[in-house]
């Protein structure tokens, strides 16, 4: 199975190439524009040259049966559109694109060309969090924050509020009919929103702060006079009474309990298995931050 990695940036590195490298049946190709990149990453995984490709063309021709998205989401689009228009199924970092218009664009191309296109929630797939599926979920709250790190509205949401936008999304029990944004914005810059989204029987409320002092990510659902609390994706806590601890174990490779070893695996079961998977779901995930971040220059503008 020819598989391409294209972008070879930290999320590559970290993440996903320790998965690609180590499956069976894969011939992984790499491609970056730049040569000194593509040499270093290569000789750590042990890529011969034929396989690593600087022209994006070069790395088309060789017949992919799949390929992974990790450059800047800026060229997302021209990259999806051109392996899209190639027949090859494709997995993208997420947002697909800054712009809505964009996003829209590339999920009706991938369906008028019936090819796979996925894009990578990968809180979907981590275990803390699935488990959180099966918990009484009458409240929902997800924190994810940062220090120091004020940006403009789009940036902000679309490269890394989307996360919570979308794990609210997943863990919702029923359709939404209320929605509510509040941000704090200085010099243009967004320090601070809190999403609400509700529905009958249930909230669900998420926040991120740049300014929060600590870099951190808790999730929280509850009900029924029971809580269940994921720290940081790796340690979940169930309350009833007295509070559980269960712990990541020593050898769990960050990947799995991120779930992006298993979101990658069911891109390529799906791929294996000649089943088209649709980002349709995901740019609904697209459409509620377009909401959020008209809501704040909204409110910045005031």
């Amino acid at each position: 199975m020819k598989v391409g990695c294209i972008g070879l940036g930290d999320i590559a590195r970290k993440a996903y190439l320790p998965v690609l490298t180590t499956r069976p049946g894969i011939e992984l190709h790499l491609h970056t524009r730049t040569p000194a990149t593509l040499r270093e990453v290569a000789a750590v995984h042990h890529i011969p040259d034929e396989r690593c490709h600087t022209e994006l063309d070069a790395l088309i021709a060789q017949g992919l049966d799949a390929a992974f998205v990790h450059a800047a989401t800026a060229a997302h689009p021209e990259i999806v559109t051109r392996l899209i228009e190639a027949g090859v199924p494709t997995y993208v970092d997420k947002p697909l694109a800054y712009e809505l218009d964009a996003s829209e664009r590339l999920v009706h191309l991938a369906e008028a060309r019936d090819t796979s296109l996925a894009v990578g929630f990968n809180r979907r797939y981590a275990p803390g969090y699935t488990q959180c599926a099966d918990h009484p979920r009458e409240l929902i709250l997800m924190q994810k924050n940062r220090i120091g790190l004020p940006e403009d509205p789009r940036t902000f949401v679309l490269d890394d509020f989307i996360h919570v936008v979308d794990t609210l999304r997943f863990l919702v029990p029923g359709p939404v009919d209320d929605f509510g944004v509040r941000a704090r914005t200085e010099g243009g810059l967004l320090h601070h929103v809190v999403l609400q989204l509700a529905g009958d029987g249930f909230t669900a409320i998420g926040v991120m702060n740049r300014r929060s002092g600590s870099t951190e990510e808790i999730l929280e659902v509850s009900g029924q006079d029971t809580k269940r609390q994921v720290v940081n994706l790796s340690e979940v806590i169930d309350h009833k009474g007295q509070p559980t601890v269960r712990r990541r174990g020593d050898w769990v490779p960050v990947a799995r309990q991120r779930g992006i070893e298993q979101a990658v695996l069911a891109f390529l079961d799906a791929v294996r298995a000649g089943k088209v998977l649709s980002a349709r779901d995901a740019l609904a995930t697209h459409e509620l931050c377009e909401r959020v971040v008209r809501a704040v220059e909204e409110q910045a503008a005031v």
